[in-house]
């Protein structure tokens, strides 16, 4: 090895582990009374957040490759409550959480009639019912949260926070440790008697009613390169929605 390319090579290390270790010195512990309290004023600030009593969100579930586009109409009212409709080629998948009871009809599977969820089946979709996320009114909701310090997601050293639900289910919250908002969260639970484990990548946060929101999601099972991608096209807050809409329907 020549002293030029010994040179070149010192030069390089101490260019990539000097920004590294100076990261880390500047790295700040924090509470996890901070953390959350970032999140929530990142997001708008909470007097923002709970001024938002219903959303509904318009746009497309990306699937298969990017082969299958899909029509999605999410909506979600306070406290706990979420409908969700994805429609192709006429037919429309719905799943709805009243905030006790969901049910679901699922044509693409010849189940053209309404039927009951079962509690395992609940358990994601009574989360998506969270208008402000999984840390908002963590206390409030029963849950357990402890900071985990930092941990890399795809080159971004970010806040690692676990979240433990009531029901024992589990949620990993990545935080991003410049604004503060989540980029990540990878969801661990048990349904009918197997452990799930479901990534959520977040991100184009854009503001609604003087709340950030992500307008790009990305989900499925943790590793996997073909995740279902939904992209948000059109978002409204406060809008008039009957608790009907929640229920599961009645014959007439």
């Amino acid at each position: 090895m020549t002293n030029l390319t010994s040179v070149i090579l010192g030069l390089l290390f101490v260019g990539l582990v000097a920004p590294a270790e100076f990261a880390e010195e500047e790295q700040k512990s924090f509470t996890v009374d901070e953390l959350v309290a970032k999140n929530i004023q990142a997001k708008g600030g909470a007097a923002a957040l709970n001024s938002i009593q219903s959303l509904r969100f318009t746009g497309k579930l990306i699937v298969n490759e990017g082969k299958l586009k899909l029509a999605v109409l999410e909506t979600k009212k306070r406290p706990g409550k979420v409908r969700s409709e994805i429609s192709l080629q006429g037919m429309t998948q719905v799943q709805s959480y009243d905030g006790k009871d969901g049910w679901r009809i699922s044509p693409f599977q010849g189940r053209k009639d309404p039927e009951k969820m079962s509690t395992d089946d609940l358990k994601s979709l009574s989360e998506d019912a969270e208008i402000g996320g999984p840390l908002v009114d963590w206390k409030t909701k029963g849950s357990t949260v402890a900071y985990l310090g930092t941990e890399d997601v795809d080159g971004t050293l970010a806040h690692k926070l676990k979240v433990t639900r009531k029901n024992g289910d589990v949620s990993f919250v990545y935080l991003d440790p410049d604004y503060f908002l989540e980029i990540r969260i990878l969801t661990q639970r048990i349904e009918h008697g197997a452990q799930i484990e479901e990534e959520e990548d977040l991100g184009d946060y854009e503001k609604v009613n003087g709340v950030f929101f992500p307008f790009s999601k990305e989900t499925g099972s943790k590793g996997d390169p073909d995740k279902a991608k939904y992209n948000i096209e059109k978002a409204e807050a406060n809008v008039s929605v009957d608790d009907a809409l929640f229920r599961f329907p009645v014959s007439k």
